[in-house]
């Protein structure tokens, strides 16, 4: 018997609740060990070490299905059709580390290349957000919906930047034309937070370049809100338009047009 969407986000649910537990056990004892990935990005061991849990977790309840993950399988399936699962740990590891709050433990399904269940617990922040295609986005259990923003002026944009400092100069005139524009920008460091927060109304857009698991559950979560999940970028054939990372631009549905043409002229 099919196991149904429902059935799979309860599933994921618990599993990302039982992993913030695991963060929040580290993080009180401060039991943790950390190094630079490829000489610029923070790992733990607690992110190691969560991404292990989850990916036994899946593999003991949905044998066989394939995993993306940050840390264990960082190059499955980009354009698989297979069932695949997409995990990442600690999303905002470096907010981990230092003690902010912004930290979260994402959880994605896809079929035939389109995401269908997303969940994003946010262990410090006491919410977990979650979707499935077709039944609506929640926080808490409480139904969420984009923000009504309609003009630039008024929009509030979240963002991040590349670890690669050479990287951001690039991104310059892009934030100067952000906050010519609009009303201000957020970083607050974890991807899939800030799409959360598109999708329940607390940023009015966002724009970044990130990694299939920092976004693929948000991006569930975003579009069945009610959002407008897009990019500033043509997705390639034969990749997944779920999980092509690059030039992401998710915002309220009355500023999507004007905010990507913003953007556009800016680069």
């Amino acid at each position: 018997m099919a196991v149904t969407l429902e059935a799979r986000l309860a599933e994921a649910v618990r599993i990302a609740e039982e992993a913030g537990r695991m963060i929040v056990k580290a993080r009180e004892e401060q039991c943790f060990d950390q190094r630079l990935k490829e000489g610029i990005e923070l790992v733990t061991d607690v992110d190691v070490a969560v991404d292990t849990f989850i990916s036994q977790q899946l593999d003991k309840h949905f044998p066989g299905e394939l995993q993306l993950s940050e840390e264990l399988s960082p190059e499955q399936g980009l354009g698989t059709k297979a069932p695949l699962w997409v995990v990442d740990p600690i999303d905002g590891t470096v907010n981990f580390a230092q003690g902010l709050r912004h930290v979260a433990v994402s959880i994605a399904w896809l079929e035939e290349g389109v995401g269908k269940v997303g969940v994003v617990h946010a262990p410090f922040l006491d919410e977990t957000f979650t979707a499935f295609k077709g039944g609506g986005a929640f926080c808490n259990g409480q139904p969420i919906k984009p923000s009504s923003a309609t003009e630039l002026p008024a929009t509030l944009v979240g963002t991040g930047f590349p670890y690669d400092r050479a990287a951001r100069k690039a991104l310059m005139p892009r934030l100067e034309t952000i906050l010519t524009h609009c009303q201000d920008i957020r970083r607050n460091g974890a991807a899939a937070l800030d799409i959360c927060d598109i999708a329940c109304g607390r940023l009015d857009a966002y724009v970044e370049t990130v990694s299939p698991w920092d976004f693929a559950a948000g991006w569930v979560i975003a579009r069945e809100a009610g959002a407008t999940v897009g990019r500033l970028v043509e997705v390639p054939e034969g990749v997944s338009i779920d999980l092509y990372p690059k030039e992401l631009l998710i915002t309220a549905p009355g500023v999507f047009q004007s905010m990507k043409s913003l953007l556009l002229d800016a680069i």
